[in-house]
């Protein structure tokens, strides 16, 4: 069973987390799951969802929105230092950040790891493992473009969610679909969300 780490950030986009972690459920994996303060916020604004700050509550809640009823969703506090991302000994087989802030980038960037969302990211670097990070922010400035440099030279992809439009998408879910797609392609999920290019529908 393949193990996916996600973290939700402030970020604008949190409908793209939801369906990465509903399609990663769907697909059989295990997801382990962080969000921070502002992604709350968000997740608020954004969906109407209101993330609880307890991870045990979370872990309820999310598991009846996705019905993940063998247990294979688990919810971690940003704060848990005993979490299994937070050491190369237990690393996930990927890790993303969607939506991904550009503090959150620039933290990981610098390898400050000052919370599980910033050194689980540190710890897949470190061991070799996919880390996509999906920034949701325009125009970008020299510096975030210089951090994205920088993670993208040691070894992480950066995945901003641009929807194409080539598959003629009639509702916002299949713009969402199209950057999730791209996401499950990259950490080796098979999908059916949409078809490829050059193959019939």
């Amino acid at each position: 069973m393949k193990t996916v780490a996600v973290a939700w950030t402030g970020a604008s986009g949190l409908p793209y987390g939801l369906r990465l972690v509903d399609c990663l459920l769907a697909a059989g994996c295990r997801v382990w799951l962080m969000y921070s303060q502002a992604a709350q916020i968000v997740a608020k604004q954004e969906t109407d969802l209101v993330l609880p700050t307890q991870p045990r509550e979370a872990q309820r809640l999310l598991a009846e929105r996705f019905a993940d009823a063998d247990g294979r969703l688990m919810v971690f506090d940003r704060n848990d230092w005993n979490a299994p991302p937070a050491s190369g000994s237990n690393p996930p087989d990927g890790y993303v950040i969607c939506p991904c802030t550009m503090g959150t980038l620039a933290e990981v960037a610098a390898g400050t790891a000052k919370d599980l969302i910033t050194r689980a990211a540190d710890v897949v670097l470190k061991e070799g493992k996919p880390l996509i990070l999906v920034p949701r922010e325009t125009p970008l400035s020299a510096i975030h473009l210089e951090n994205m440099l920088k993670l993208s030279r040691a070894g992480a992809v950066i995945l901003p969610p641009s929807p194409g439009f080539y598959h003629q998408p009639q509702r916002i879910e299949d713009l969402v679909d199209f950057v999730v797609a791209r996401i499950l392609d990259r950490l080796g999920v098979a999908h059916t969300l949409m078809p490829r290019w050059g193959e019939a529908e």
